[in-house]
């Protein structure tokens, strides 16, 4: 049987020229043969804007000790956090996109994601490691995908993502064994993982048939 190629998602667009993402280490990973789509991390402004930026504060990425919460949109804008908006305005449409929410998100980030991928959100899921903030999307729209995030597969976690209504889960790489995912494939769940940095890991986990990946560093290289 044929192994069907996973999905291959930048984590955090590509970051080893550009800063992490960032808007132009998004759309660089899409020039980057073979990258299915980009991996991105949500959090809002002050005044209710969702932006890019993985940590709580600035002071890793941006050498600035504000929480992103603290400073607006516009003051955002003025050290290069990107809008999300602006983020899926620029992307092709060939792009899959895993949004992954850092906090809890009302109609804002719904209006925004709407107006980038559609009422249905085409090619792009929602992901996130508290269920509190994946059942506050499900209540907004209930019919958007979504994939439970968490370091280990066990019962515990499918019992979660089940019950949450999530299409599938995004596993830390090392977590991930044969057993594991039949166990989620048998409960009807889709598998991604997280964060590849080997191609020859990359390589391993499309021939368990993991759907989606993850990846940066030589992991992104074709």
């Amino acid at each position: 049987m044929a192994v069907v190629p996973a999905l291959r998602l930048a984590h955090r667009g590509d970051h080893r020229v550009h800063l992490e993402d960032s808007l132009a280490a998004i759309l660089g990973a899409m020039d980057v043969p073979g990258c299915d789509g980009v991996e991105f991390d949500v959090r809002s402004s002050s005044d209710g804007v969702p932006m890019l930026l993985h940590d709580e504060t600035l002071e890793r990425t941006h050498g600035r000790p504000e929480a992103i919460g603290a400073l607006t949109a516009a003051e955002l804008d003025g050290l290069g956090v990107p809008r999300l908006d602006a983020v899926l305005a620029a992307l092709p449409r060939r792009a899959f996109l895993d949004v992954e929410l850092k906090e809890s998100f009302g109609r804002p980030l719904i209006e925004v994601l709407a107006a980038g991928r559609g009422p249905e959100l085409r090619d792009a899921v929602i992901s996130a490691f508290d269920p509190a903030v994946l059942a506050r999307i499900e209540g907004l729209v209930p019919t958007w995908p979504r994939w439970l995030n968490a370091r280990t597969l066990n019962r515990a976690v499918i019992g979660r993502a089940v019950e949450g209504g999530c299409i599938g889960v995004s596993i830390e790489w090392s977590a991930l064994t044969p057993a594991n995912l039949r166990a989620a494939r048998g409960a009807g769940l889709q598998v991604a993982a997280w964060t590849v940095t080997k191609r020859s890991t990359y390589t391993r986990l499309v021939e368990l048939g993991v759907g989606a990946i993850c990846v940066e560093g030589e992991a992104l290289t074709a």
